[in-house]
């Protein structure tokens, strides 16, 4: 029989468990910072690397200075509106005038051959005449300005469509550099996991097997986690596509695993009592025996029959009386809980090994 392990024993692999996530840690924010910095192994190029320089940048000048006609045009207008509006005071003005004039002169000559009356009238037709022509020269600006709009329209559909077609060009770059990136995070990551997953089958058991799970735990979160925020869409098949052939590996295993054990409980259930107890630990069948089941099978057996010595299952011994005090204690247990007295177990576990000189 197995010794139980010590307390300072679990407390080491506690503590050994602790490397390996604290190793796992270290190797996660390691590969995330890996990750994260793979873009920069590429050129981001911008919409202008895109544009067709033979007609975007005449198109560019021309709207520029279209848009500069436009707004002198702008200018233009807002001046000639002043003068209009100073040119119409000045002829509502002269027009008042006129009229008071008219009403206080004493009209006792002709008015064909009053000089005074003609003066006026062809002062009157000068300001009408030049408010006419600001007028004119308004309806000007504002026809050029029309057409300035057209031209500015005409001009930046044109380059609103070499835009269009530069900004598909360049969403089409970008999307092979999301490939080719996601390509070297893929690179990275899958064979991380490929060696975990080769690791844990190989190396899990010796001595260094912190660090193998650590590793191991490191690699799937690099993977399944660290890689979600980059995959392009139809990264996500790869991923899943992963995973399930993963679980296949795992499930197969564990099936295998499965039916092992299952092969070796029936073999060791037809093994001598006294053998099969040699290879199981005290600790273990302690604590399969407080959860009520045969340290031996794992089946169920009632223990509170003071009678039940034996697995009703397999027939491993459970009970035994000791031989010092007659005392009813466990077979895996050393020594007599109630004198003390060596039993079975504790010459078992004091027993030579085989092939080995006794001493």
């Amino acid at each position: 029989m197995r010794s139980g392990s010590r307390l300072s024993e679990r407390w080491f692999n506690l503590a050994l468990w602790l490397i390996a996530v604290v190793f796992a840690g270290f190797l996660i924010g390691l590969g995330s910072l890996a990750v994260g910095d793979l873009p920069q192994v590429e050129h981001h190029d911008t919409l202008d690397a895109f544009l067709d320089r033979d007609r975007a940048g005449p198109a560019a000048d021309a709207l520029k200075q279209t848009r500069r006609a436009q707004e002198d045009n702008r200018r233009q207008g807002e001046q000639a509106q002043l003068a209009l509006d100073a040119a119409r005071a000045a002829s509502a003005a002269a027009r008042e005038t006129f009229a008071n004039w008219l009403r206080t002169r004493d009209a006792t000559q002709r008015v064909d051959q009053d000089p005074g009356l003609v003066a006026r009238t062809q002062q009157l037709d000068a300001l009408k005449a030049a408010e006419r022509g600001i007028e004119e020269r308004l309806e000007a600006l504002a026809k050029a300005g029309l057409d300035l709009s057209e031209q500015e329209a005409a001009q930046a559909g044109l380059d609103a469509a070499l835009r269009t077609d530069a900004q598909e060009k360049l969403e089409a770059a970008e999307r092979g550099q999301d490939l080719r990136v996601f390509g070297y995070r893929l690179a990275l990551t899958l064979p991380l996991l490929a060696l975990a997953g080769w690791l844990l089958l190989r190396r899990r058991h010796t001595r260094n097997w912190p660090f193998v799970w650590g590793f191991a735990l490191a690699a799937a979160f690099a993977f399944f986690v660290e890689l979600v925020p980059y995959l392009p869409s139809y990264g996500g098949y790869v991923q899943y596509g992963v995973g399930v052939i993963a679980t296949l590996i795992a499930g197969r295993a564990a099936i295998d695993a499965l039916q092992a054990y299952s092969a070796r409980q029936r073999a060791a259930e037809a093994r001598p009592d006294a053998e099969r107890r040699t290879e199981i630990a005290t600790d273990q069948a302690l604590q399969r025996l407080a959860k009520k089941v045969c340290p031996g099978c794992e089946r169920p057996i009632d223990l509170a029959n003071p009678s039940a010595n034996f697995c009703p299952h397999c027939g491993i011994g459970v009970f035994e009386r000791c031989p010092a005090c007659d005392q009813r204690r466990s077979t895996f247990e050393r020594f007599c809980y109630a004198c003390g007295a060596a039993g079975a177990a504790a010459t078992a576990h004091e027993a030579p090994s085989p092939g080995l000189p006794a001493g």
